[in-house]
């Protein structure tokens, strides 16, 4: 991929660290920051403590009231927001250049001095406790409880972030307090600046913000064990429709194959229409309105979760469905000026993709019947035609090899690779001979004869 680059930069403001991406194209600036704890710091008995910690921060600060804070942000057209996640507490605003140090102002006494005024307090608990029981009348609320409380049965990060009705209807103004003190430190924090602003204005604008924090980092959490394996779990539930959550170990975030894993799972659950879980559980057997699948990270390790709906007669149908078919698909990228190309086959067009847009990966997928293809990519126009799995700058490219790795990672019953072309058939050689129910892939060579041969030069290019 050319065209693009984005160079970040690191700035340094006494114990702060930001990183700036900075961009004079707009009047705009965004700014972002977060620290390790979230939900996994509540007690026990006091889940969702730092679910309403994170909405009780914009309810008045220092001399305003929620109404008076709700108007500065207002009048100055300033987004100011912060959220608790399992493992994480963060908050951003946005606001124009212009508006920034108002926007520092404000934060910084949400941060510092939230007021956690007795009206506001009882307004988002019983708003809170409302949606938990809400929650919890749906197949969704139902299953996503389970499941994770049976991934991590005791670390805090399987307990409900949102709390529940119980926990919630007993927190009070001390156990924000608790919470604030506890969360919102000078230590521990990450950073990142976007927009219009240079590396000496953020740089001056850190310790303002996050100054009046007390000294050190958040609570450390305990590590993250491994994902209990318990296998089908069904939890009884009145109702029409049922909601399928499932879910296996997945990458680090600091593992070198982590991009080729996203990869990878935007094909499989990712993709919308074109993936191929929505290919196979909706357009073909209509046994949901949408499936999908995507890496979620939890303390910097990766789990691989998914979900899906459907009817109760059928939802033992979609949970052992396999896929089957011929299926042509490849990725490209759309580039402003680009062409377009042709898939022909004996003279007839499979498809047409055009490449002219916006920068960004195109998606062609085609339905072929059983036998053997000779595939011709013709170029209609004078241009460039770049077609791969996906390119990345900062690894240079992801190869059908990666996609064939991390399909192994995933511990499939079975792997298809469509045609063997390179350095992967050594991957699905080893896959064939290491216990797997079952695989299969295409060779081409000029005659059954030199398959052998074929197979061997293959083999060369993965060592």
């Amino acid at each position: 991929m050319s065209g693009f680059r984005l160079p970040i930069r690191r700035v340094e403001a006494g114990p702060f660290t930001a990183w700036l991406a900075e961009d004079r194209s707009v009047p705009v600036v965004s700014l972002a920051f977060a620290w390790e704890g979230g939900s996994a710091l509540d007690p026990d008995g006091e889940e969702g403590r730092a679910a309403l910690l994170a909405g009780l921060l914009t309810e008045g600060a220092g001399p305003l009231d929620a109404d008076a804070f709700a108007d500065a942000l207002r009048d100055s057209a300033i987004q100011l927001s912060f959220s608790a996640q399992r493992d994480e507490f963060s908050g951003s605003l946005r606001c124009l250049s212009d508006a920034l140090p108002e926007a520092v102002r404000l934060a910084s006494l949400a941060l510092s001095a939230p007021r956690f005024d007795a009206r506001a307090v009882e307004r988002l608990r019983a708003r809170a406790i409302a949606a938990e029981r809400r929650s919890l009348e749906t197949p969704r609320g139902a299953a996503g409880r389970a499941f994770w409380r049976a991934l991590f049965p005791t670390h805090p990060v399987g307990r409900p972030t949102g709390g529940t009705p119980e926990s919630l209807a007993t927190l009070d103004v001390g156990a924000f307090r608790a919470a604030q003190a506890a969360q919102l430190r000078r230590g521990g924090l990450t950073i990142a600046a976007a927009g219009d602003i240079s590396a000496e204005r953020l740089a001056a604008i850190l310790p303002a913000l996050f100054g009046a924090l007390p000294e050190g980092a958040p609570p450390v959490l305990p590590p993250l064990p491994a994902p209990a394996r318990f296998g089908t779990q069904v939890v009884p539930f009145p109702g029409p429709q049922s909601q399928i959550l499932f879910g296996q170990p997945g990458l680090a975030v600091r593992d070198p194959e982590w991009e080729a894993a996203q990869v990878l799972l935007r094909i499989l659950g990712g993709g919308g229409f074109s993936s191929r879980l929505m290919e196979e559980i909706r357009v073909r057997r209509g046994l949901t309105y949408g499936i999908g699948a995507s890496l979620s990270v939890v303390k910097g390790e990766g789990l691989i979760t998914g979900s899906v709906a459907t009817e109760n007669a059928r939802a033992g149908e979609t949970l052992t469905l396999e896929a089957e078919g011929e299926v042509l698909e490849f990725y490209y990228w759309k580039q402003p000026g680009g062409g377009a190309f042709s898939l022909e086959e004996n003279g007839s067009i499979i498809g047409e993709v055009s490449t002219e847009g916006s920068p960004g990966p195109g998606y062609f997928r085609a339905e072929l019947p059983a036998g053997p293809h000779s595939l011709l990519l013709r170029t209609l126009q004078d241009a460039p035609v770049r077609v791969f799995g996906w390119v990345l700058e900062r690894r240079g490219g992801i190869t059908l090899t990666d996609l064939v790795r991390q399909s192994l990672r995933m511990r499939p019953d079975r792997l298809v690779v469509g045609e063997v072309r390179g350095a992967e058939l050594t991957d699905l050689l080893m896959a064939l001979n290491t216990g797997h129910e079952g695989g299969c892939g295409t060779v081409h060579a000029n005659s059954a004869g030199d398959v052998p041969a074929r197979l061997e030069a293959l083999a060369a290019l993965g060592g």
